[in-house]
Protein backbone atom coordinates (compact mmCIF):
# COMPACT_ATOMS: atom_id res chain seq x y z
CA UNK A 1 0.00 0.00 0.00
CA UNK A 2 3.02 2.68 0.90
CA UNK A 3 4.31 2.36 -2.35
CA UNK A 4 1.04 3.01 -4.21
CA UNK A 5 0.49 5.86 -1.39
CA UNK A 6 3.58 7.70 -2.42
CA UNK A 7 2.73 7.21 -6.00
CA UNK A 8 -0.39 9.06 -5.93
CA UNK A 9 1.34 12.03 -3.63
CA UNK A 10 3.79 12.26 -6.42
CA UNK A 11 1.12 12.32 -8.95
CA UNK A 12 -0.42 14.70 -7.15
CA UNK A 13 2.29 17.48 -6.53
CA UNK A 14 3.64 16.34 -10.45
CA UNK A 15 -0.26 17.70 -11.56
CA UNK A 16 -0.45 20.25 -9.08
CA UNK A 17 2.99 21.77 -10.40
CA UNK A 18 1.79 21.40 -14.06
CA UNK A 19 -1.15 23.04 -13.05
CA UNK A 20 1.13 26.30 -11.66
CA UNK A 21 3.04 26.13 -15.05
CA UNK A 22 0.04 26.30 -17.31
CA UNK A 23 -2.12 28.54 -15.23
CA UNK A 24 -2.91 31.68 -17.38
CA UNK A 25 -1.85 35.17 -15.61
CA UNK A 26 -4.77 37.02 -14.94
CA UNK A 27 -5.16 40.17 -17.29
CA UNK A 28 -3.77 43.76 -15.81
CA UNK A 29 -5.48 46.90 -16.05
CA UNK A 30 -4.00 49.10 -18.88
CA UNK A 31 -2.15 51.98 -17.72
CA UNK A 32 -4.34 55.17 -15.98
CA UNK A 33 -4.93 57.82 -18.53
CA UNK A 34 -4.73 61.00 -15.82
CA UNK A 35 -2.31 63.12 -17.48
CA UNK A 36 -2.18 61.55 -20.89
CA UNK A 37 -2.10 63.38 -24.29
CA UNK A 38 -2.60 61.16 -27.33
CA UNK A 39 -3.10 62.57 -31.25
CA UNK A 40 -5.31 60.62 -33.28
CA UNK A 41 -4.09 57.97 -35.65
CA UNK A 42 -6.84 55.92 -36.87
CA UNK A 43 -11.00 56.42 -37.25
CA UNK A 44 -11.26 52.33 -38.65
CA UNK A 45 -12.69 52.96 -41.96
CA UNK A 46 -11.54 56.35 -42.67
CA UNK A 47 -8.65 58.23 -44.18
CA UNK A 48 -7.50 61.45 -41.96
CA UNK A 49 -7.76 64.74 -43.29
CA UNK A 50 -3.95 65.79 -43.46
CA UNK A 51 -3.06 68.89 -41.28
CA UNK A 52 -5.75 68.41 -38.94
CA UNK A 53 -4.49 67.20 -35.86
CA UNK A 54 -7.24 65.66 -33.60
CA UNK A 55 -6.24 65.87 -29.98
CA UNK A 56 -6.92 64.01 -26.58
CA UNK A 57 -6.14 64.79 -23.29
CA UNK A 58 -6.87 63.29 -19.83
CA UNK A 59 -6.77 66.04 -16.46
CA UNK A 60 -8.32 65.38 -13.40
CA UNK A 61 -11.76 63.51 -15.04
CA UNK A 62 -11.63 65.86 -18.32
CA UNK A 63 -11.13 65.12 -21.61
CA UNK A 64 -10.39 67.79 -23.67
CA UNK A 65 -8.49 68.83 -27.07
CA UNK A 66 -9.41 69.95 -30.78
CA UNK A 67 -11.38 67.89 -32.97
CA UNK A 68 -10.02 69.41 -35.71
CA UNK A 69 -12.03 72.37 -35.98
CA UNK A 70 -13.11 72.79 -32.87
CA UNK A 71 -11.79 72.89 -28.86
CA UNK A 72 -13.69 70.96 -26.88
CA UNK A 73 -13.97 69.82 -23.60
CA UNK A 74 -16.35 66.86 -21.92
CA UNK A 75 -15.92 64.70 -18.39
CA UNK A 76 -14.69 60.86 -18.48
CA UNK A 77 -14.91 58.03 -16.45
CA UNK A 78 -12.18 55.23 -16.22
CA UNK A 79 -11.87 51.66 -13.82
CA UNK A 80 -9.65 49.61 -14.51
CA UNK A 81 -9.86 48.95 -18.66
CA UNK A 82 -13.60 50.62 -18.52
CA UNK A 83 -13.72 54.41 -20.04
CA UNK A 84 -17.03 55.91 -20.85
CA UNK A 85 -17.37 60.18 -22.24
CA UNK A 86 -20.28 61.85 -21.21
CA UNK A 87 -22.44 63.01 -24.28
CA UNK A 88 -22.55 66.44 -22.94
CA UNK A 89 -19.52 68.86 -22.66
CA UNK A 90 -18.57 71.68 -24.05
CA UNK A 91 -17.11 73.40 -27.06
CA UNK A 92 -16.69 76.46 -29.49
CA UNK A 93 -19.06 76.55 -32.40
CA UNK A 94 -16.78 77.74 -34.95
CA UNK A 95 -17.59 76.71 -39.21
CA UNK A 96 -14.86 74.81 -40.56
CA UNK A 97 -14.91 73.25 -44.42
CA UNK A 98 -17.91 70.15 -44.65
CA UNK A 99 -14.65 67.31 -44.89
CA UNK A 100 -13.41 69.02 -41.68
CA UNK A 101 -16.69 68.87 -39.66
CA UNK A 102 -17.04 65.21 -40.61
CA UNK A 103 -14.07 64.00 -39.26
CA UNK A 104 -15.09 66.34 -36.11
CA UNK A 105 -17.88 64.44 -35.86
CA UNK A 106 -17.16 60.69 -36.28
CA UNK A 107 -14.05 61.62 -34.31
CA UNK A 108 -16.89 62.68 -31.31
CA UNK A 109 -19.02 59.75 -32.24
CA UNK A 110 -16.10 57.59 -31.29
CA UNK A 111 -15.86 59.18 -27.87
CA UNK A 112 -19.56 58.98 -26.99
CA UNK A 113 -19.52 55.39 -28.39
CA UNK A 114 -16.78 54.46 -25.98
CA UNK A 115 -16.94 51.90 -23.28
CA UNK A 116 -13.42 50.63 -22.83
CA UNK A 117 -9.74 50.96 -23.71
CA UNK A 118 -6.50 49.50 -24.01
CA UNK A 119 -2.76 50.60 -24.60
CA UNK A 120 -1.11 48.01 -27.49
CA UNK A 121 2.32 48.96 -28.49
CA UNK A 122 2.35 52.65 -27.23
CA UNK A 123 -1.23 53.13 -29.13
CA UNK A 124 -4.22 53.89 -27.08
CA UNK A 125 -7.50 51.95 -28.81
CA UNK A 126 -11.16 53.23 -27.67
CA UNK A 127 -13.57 50.58 -27.84
CA UNK A 128 -17.35 50.09 -28.11
CA UNK A 129 -19.45 48.07 -26.07
CA UNK A 130 -19.04 45.36 -28.58
CA UNK A 131 -15.29 45.14 -28.53
CA UNK A 132 -15.61 47.14 -31.79
CA UNK A 133 -12.38 49.22 -32.34
CA UNK A 134 -13.60 52.69 -32.68
CA UNK A 135 -10.42 55.09 -32.34
CA UNK A 136 -6.49 54.27 -32.04
CA UNK A 137 -4.61 57.22 -31.18
CA UNK A 138 -0.22 57.87 -30.41
CA UNK A 139 1.45 59.74 -27.39
CA UNK A 140 1.79 63.50 -28.06
CA UNK A 141 5.54 64.65 -28.34
CA UNK A 142 6.18 66.55 -25.84
CA UNK A 143 9.37 67.43 -26.15
CA UNK A 144 10.44 71.32 -28.23
CA UNK A 145 14.32 70.65 -28.62
CA UNK A 146 14.66 70.22 -32.59
CA UNK A 147 11.26 71.46 -33.79
CA UNK A 148 10.24 74.07 -36.17
CA UNK A 149 7.12 76.60 -35.43
CA UNK A 150 5.67 79.72 -37.12
CA UNK A 151 3.62 81.71 -34.68
CA UNK A 152 -0.05 82.32 -35.50
CA UNK A 153 -0.86 84.71 -32.82
CA UNK A 154 0.42 87.01 -29.92
CA UNK A 155 -0.59 88.68 -26.70
CA UNK A 156 -0.15 92.74 -27.84
CA UNK A 157 0.01 93.47 -24.56
CA UNK A 158 -3.34 94.87 -24.53
CA UNK A 159 -4.95 92.15 -23.10
CA UNK A 160 -5.66 90.82 -26.72
CA UNK A 161 -4.59 87.79 -29.20
CA UNK A 162 -3.55 89.62 -32.37
CA UNK A 163 -2.51 87.94 -36.00
CA UNK A 164 0.50 88.09 -37.29
CA UNK A 165 0.31 90.66 -39.95
CA UNK A 166 -0.17 89.96 -43.90
CA UNK A 167 2.84 89.53 -45.84
CA UNK A 168 5.38 88.80 -42.22
CA UNK A 169 6.29 85.55 -41.33
CA UNK A 170 6.94 84.80 -37.38
CA UNK A 171 9.38 81.49 -36.43
CA UNK A 172 10.14 79.75 -33.74
CA UNK A 173 13.14 77.16 -34.18
CA UNK A 174 14.42 75.52 -30.35
CA UNK A 175 17.74 73.77 -31.19
CA UNK A 176 18.78 71.07 -29.03
CA UNK A 177 21.33 73.12 -27.13
CA UNK A 178 18.89 75.25 -25.23
CA UNK A 179 18.64 77.99 -27.52
CA UNK A 180 15.40 79.49 -29.72
CA UNK A 181 15.91 81.72 -32.96
CA UNK A 182 14.44 82.90 -35.79
CA UNK A 183 12.66 85.72 -37.63
CA UNK A 184 10.72 88.27 -35.48
CA UNK A 185 9.23 89.47 -38.50
CA UNK A 186 11.59 92.24 -39.67
CA UNK A 187 14.49 91.22 -38.06
CA UNK A 188 16.29 87.90 -36.67
CA UNK A 189 16.61 87.42 -33.10
CA UNK A 190 17.64 84.70 -30.60
CA UNK A 191 17.55 83.66 -26.61
CA UNK A 192 17.89 80.76 -24.13
CA UNK A 193 15.29 78.47 -22.93
CA UNK A 194 14.72 76.01 -20.11
CA UNK A 195 11.69 73.40 -20.39
CA UNK A 196 10.89 70.81 -17.84
CA UNK A 197 7.59 68.75 -18.68
CA UNK A 198 4.77 71.97 -19.16
CA UNK A 199 7.09 74.38 -17.74
CA UNK A 200 9.30 76.91 -20.46
CA UNK A 201 11.11 80.03 -19.50
CA UNK A 202 13.24 82.19 -22.18
CA UNK A 203 16.45 84.32 -21.89
CA UNK A 204 16.56 88.12 -22.67
CA UNK A 205 16.39 88.05 -26.38
CA UNK A 206 18.87 89.70 -28.99
CA UNK A 207 18.14 91.06 -32.14
CA UNK A 208 19.90 92.36 -35.44
CA UNK A 209 19.34 96.28 -35.68
CA UNK A 210 17.57 96.60 -39.12
CA UNK A 211 14.57 99.25 -39.75
CA UNK A 212 11.64 97.98 -41.77
CA UNK A 213 8.77 100.12 -42.98
CA UNK A 214 6.23 97.73 -44.36
CA UNK A 215 4.34 96.36 -43.96
CA UNK A 216 2.67 98.81 -41.72
CA UNK A 217 3.26 98.29 -37.71
CA UNK A 218 5.94 95.36 -38.33
CA UNK A 219 7.97 97.09 -35.82
CA UNK A 220 4.97 97.50 -33.07
CA UNK A 221 4.86 93.52 -33.88
CA UNK A 222 7.99 92.57 -33.37
CA UNK A 223 8.60 94.30 -29.91
CA UNK A 224 5.07 93.10 -28.72
CA UNK A 225 5.75 89.36 -29.82
CA UNK A 226 9.39 89.57 -28.14
CA UNK A 227 7.78 91.30 -24.92
CA UNK A 228 5.16 88.21 -24.88
CA UNK A 229 8.10 85.78 -24.60
CA UNK A 230 9.18 87.19 -21.55
CA UNK A 231 5.83 86.29 -19.85
CA UNK A 232 6.11 82.92 -21.05
CA UNK A 233 6.01 80.23 -18.00
CA UNK A 234 4.49 77.13 -19.49
CA UNK A 235 4.06 74.98 -23.03
CA UNK A 236 1.11 72.69 -24.50
CA UNK A 237 1.47 71.10 -28.05
CA UNK A 238 -1.70 70.03 -29.05
CA UNK A 239 -1.35 67.98 -32.64
CA UNK A 240 0.57 70.31 -34.73
CA UNK A 241 -0.12 73.32 -32.68
CA UNK A 242 1.85 75.09 -29.79
CA UNK A 243 0.31 77.30 -26.92
CA UNK A 244 2.91 79.46 -25.03
CA UNK A 245 1.06 80.59 -21.91
CA UNK A 246 2.05 83.41 -18.71
CA UNK A 247 1.53 82.17 -15.27
CA UNK A 248 -1.57 84.00 -14.94
CA UNK A 249 -2.92 81.39 -18.00
CA UNK A 250 -3.39 84.23 -20.22
CA UNK A 251 -2.22 83.40 -23.89
CA UNK A 252 1.19 84.72 -25.08
CA UNK A 253 2.09 82.62 -28.29
CA UNK A 254 0.56 80.71 -30.30
CA UNK A 255 2.06 78.44 -33.50
CA UNK A 256 2.07 76.34 -35.90
CA UNK A 257 4.46 73.19 -36.23
CA UNK A 258 6.45 74.26 -39.46
CA UNK A 259 8.77 71.29 -39.47
CA UNK A 260 6.89 70.11 -42.35
CA UNK A 261 5.95 72.83 -44.32
CA UNK A 262 2.34 72.76 -42.86
CA UNK A 263 0.40 75.63 -44.12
Amino acid sequence: MRPHFRLAVGSIAFCALLSACSAVSPATDPPGLDGTAWVLAALPGLMLLPRRSVTLHFEAGRASGTDGCNRYAVPYAASGSALTFASGGVSTQMACEAEVMRQAGDFMSSLTGTRSYRVDAGQLQLHGADGTLLASLTPQPQGLAGTTWRVSGYNNGRQGVASVLAGTTVTMAFSVDGRVSGSAGCNSYSATYTSSESSLRFGPASTTRRMCATPERIMEQEQQFLKALERVTTARQEGDRLELRAADGALAVSLVNDSEGNP
